[in-house]
């Protein structure tokens, strides 16, 4: 935990009692004692620092200083055909932690049709992965996420609408016989879309659909990966050709 997150709604004049998880990583992780300050932010909001004034068994107060925008968020969307529900609340906390704006969790004939009836998608119970990646990339705002168990209705009525501002456009596919670089057609500073299949893959008229959406279709190679290391993978690699792509950084001091 990287960054004590806060509700809006538990600030009352800069000041906030934690008590749970959030306590006890102070107490017991970090090791914290009346005076030190710790890093927050409020969820949707600015980060800060909070100066614990208090401290009890059961509770801890902060004083709270809001000071700085969160980093910003990779001009990325993620399609992610549903996995087991034990393994996605692993790669939600792994993809927010990387950053995306929106996740949309799809429905595949290679998905075990059972995966919708679990709680953690009937109830949209995202929350705690969803946080613990926040917490670690010491961000604030929260992906939209969205469910979708019907494919055809989803690839050909919803994302003609949801991705007009995404002219990137990457179909992650054992079979596909280009880079990500070269897939992405050197618009690599535009907002993509990356589409990541289930365990056995996209079947081919799945690829079709998405094709004729103008997906672009990619390979890591002949390697294939668990959607658990897929996700963190290909998002990464998408950010690091992103900042190639945008040339070397400045140089963050120069001598006198």
């Amino acid at each position: 935990m990287n960054l004590i997150l806060l509700h809006p709604q538990e600030l009352s004049e800069q000041r906030v009692s934690l008590s749970g998880r959030r306590a006890e990583h102070l107490r017991k992780i970090l090791r914290s004692t009346i005076g030190d300050r710790v890093r927050v932010g409020v969820l949707g909001g600015l980060l800060g620092t909070g100066c614990i004034q208090e401290m009890s068994s059961d509770s801890i107060v902060l004083q709270v200083q809001l000071t700085s925008e969160p980093p910003p968020c990779p001009p990325t969307d993620l399609i992610l055909a549903v996995p087991r529900p034990i393994m996605l609340k692993r790669v939600l906390a792994q993809a927010v932690s990387l950053g995306v704006r929106r996740i949309f969790l799809l429905n595949a004939n290679r998905v075990e049709k059972s995966f919708f009836s679990s709680t953690l998608i009937r109830n949209n119970d995202f929350t705690e992965p969803l946080l613990l990646g926040l917490e670690q990339a010491m961000d604030t705002r929260l992906p939209e996420i969205s469910v979708h168990p019907r494919f055809r209705p989803f690839v050909e009525d919803l994302l003609p609408e949801l991705l007009n501002d995404c002219p990137i456009r990457l179909l992650a596919h054992p079979e596909g016989e280009q880079s990500m670089a070269q897939a992405a057609g050197g618009l690599l500073n535009q907002r993509a879309v990356l589409a990541i299949g289930p365990e056995g893959g996209w079947v081919d008229f799945e690829v079709e659909r998405f094709k004729a959406q103008a997906f672009a279709t990619f390979s890591l190679g002949p390697r294939i990966l668990r959607v658990d290391t897929a996700v963190p993978a290909l998002l990464a690699q998408l950010s690091l050709l992103r900042q190639t792509s945008a040339g070397p950084a400045p140089p963050a001091w120069s001598a006198p």
